[in-house]
C-alpha cells in the first residue's frame, strides 16, 4: 500500500521524523508531500522545505522516502497520484479537532480517500513547527527539537545581525 504524509513542514521537526519512522514500520511505500502554499505564515521557501526534509531524513537515517512538493488541494493531488490513504500526526485535542474537520471535508470532496492518524512519542507530544519558530526567534536551544541542518537554517533565518 502506498501512503502519503502531507504537510507544510515549516520547519520539519523531530516530531515529523518520529511520525515518518512509525509509518515506516507499517508501510513500505511512503511519500512525504510538502504543500507549497498555506494560510500559515511560512518561514522557508518550498525549495528549502523540500531540501530540509530530505536532509533531515538522511541525518536521522531514514531511507527510501520520496519527498515531493504539490500546490493544490490534497485530495486532488492524491487522486492524480492514485493515493487513497494519507497519514497525519496527532498530538493533542487541538490537533484532533482540526484533523477531524479536515477529514470530514476531504471525505466530502473525495469519499474514497481516508486518513490514518499516528501519535508521536511522549517526547514529541508538545512539539510543533510554530513553537520551534518561536524558540528560534528568541535564540533558544533547538538541539532537541530539530535536526542539525534545520537548526542551522533556523539560526540563519532568525539571526539578529
Amino acid at each position: 500500500m502506498k501512503i502519503i504524509y502531507p504537510g507544510t513542514f515549516d520547519p520539519v521537526t523531530l516530531g515529523h521524523m518520529d511520525i515518518i519512522r512509525r509509518a515506516r514500520n507499517i508501510f513500505a511505500d511512503i511519500e512525504v508531500a510538502v504543500v507549497e502554499r498555506s494560510s500559515k505564515a511560512l518561514c522557508f521557501s518550498i525549495e528549502d522545505r523540500v531540501g530540509l526534509m530530505r536532509e533531515s531524513l538522511a541525518e536521522v537515517g531514514i531511507k527510501g522516502i520520496q519527498v515531493v512538493s504539490f500546490d493544490c488541494l490534497l485530495v486532488e493531488y492524491m487522486k492524480s497520484r492514485n493515493y487513497h490513504t494519507f497519514i497525519r500526526g496527532l498530538r493533542a485535542n487541538s490537533d484532533f479537532e482540526y484533523e477531524f474537520q479536515m477529514q470530514l471535508m476531504n471525505r466530502r470532496l473525495a469519499p474514497d480517500i481516508t486518513g490514518l492518524y499516528l501519535m508521536p512519542s511522549e517526547d514529541n507530544m508538545y512539539l510543533s513547527s510554530t513553537l520551534v519558530k518561536e524558540i528560534a526567534g528568541y535564540g533558544g536551544d533547538l538541539s532537541t527539537l530539530v535536526t542539525d541542518c534545520v537548526r542551522k537554517s533556523l539560526e540563519r533565518a532568525f539571526s539578529r545581525t
